[in-house]
């Protein structure tokens, strides 16, 4: 670990920054250049005392989960970002393989998509980032670690949980979607990668799983319309569009509902309310 060179890039990268860039208020009383430490602090979900030791060369190394969250919060383009991993005393990710990296400019277009459901995935149906809107309708996903990050693997794993959120008529076409998404990342990814560990860990657990797996079905695509159901609020009928990147490892997911209809009536309440309970 390069304690004076991560320091340095955090500190430059960080002035380097505006407000605008990543849809923040730059406020009346701004006098610091670019973004302040409890801003990088909350982009990438850490205190800021954390963050600041870093910059002040007495922080512990961070993890490679730290160093992700910082780049992504930082907005590092991919040099950047395996620069960062080095000066933190980590090898960089090989980007041949499946990669938590989210690029820029995917996230300055979800910066300005504060009015409604917004969320990068990879192709495990991990949510990599999200929006306000997002955690209010869909629940945080930070939060979760491992395996159960897999919207994939939650869903064969705790079905109890996480079919909740959608009618039980949908539930068996749901199903026939993940697995298929999944054959598809395998595909890609090999037996080696997470996708494998899923697969083995999926096919232990749940006979629905094992047996929709041998079906062979390979597709990955996004449901134009979903019906939706919220705790509080019920059912919200959303359509849903999907923006790739140009490998097609990761998407972002736009969730709207149609003016006027009682679905972006709810929208707008939680948009109002966000994560707060009804």
């Amino acid at each position: 670990m390069d304690r004076d060179a991560l320091a340095e890039f955090l500190v430059r990268r960080r002035q380097q920054l505006q407000p605008g860039d990543l849809g923040l208020s730059a406020g009346a009383r701004r006098r610091t250049p670019g973004l302040r430490r409890e801003e990088v602090a909350q982009l990438a979900a850490m205190s800021t005392d954390y963050y600041s030791r870093l910059e002040q060369r007495r922080g512990p190394q961070p993890s490679v989960q730290i160093v992700a969250s910082l780049a992504r919060a930082l907005r590092l383009t991919p040099d950047e970002r395996d620069y960062l991993h080095r000066v933190s005393g980590h090898s960089a990710p090989d980007r041949t393989l499946f990669t938590d990296y989210v690029h820029p400019g995917m996230l300055r277009v979800l910066d300005r998509l504060d009015d409604t459901p917004a969320f990068v995935v990879s192709v495990l149906d991990e949510v990599l980032v999200q929006n306000d809107a997002a955690r209010a309708l869909l629940g945080d996903a930070s939060a979760l670690e491992g395996l159960d990050r897999s919207g994939i693997y939650r869903w064969f794993a705790y079905p109890d949980d996480e079919r909740r959120r959608y009618p039980a008529a949908a539930h068996a076409r749901h199903s026939r979607v993940h697995v298929a998404s999944l054959r598809a990342a395998y595909g890609a990814l090999g037996d080696g990668s997470r996708a494998g560990e899923i697969v083995r860990e999926l096919t232990a657990r749940s006979a629905e799983f094992a047996e929709l797996w041998a079906v062979h079905e390979v597709r990955r695509r996004f449901e134009l319309h979903k019906v939706l159901i919220h705790p509080d609020l019920g059912e919200i009928e959303v359509d849903c569009q999907a923006l790739f990147t140009e490998d097609e490892s990761q998407a972002l997911v736009v969730l709207t509902a149609a003016p006027g209809s009682e679905a972006a009536s709810k929208l707008e309440l939680l948009r109002v309310l966000g994560t707060q309970r009804v």
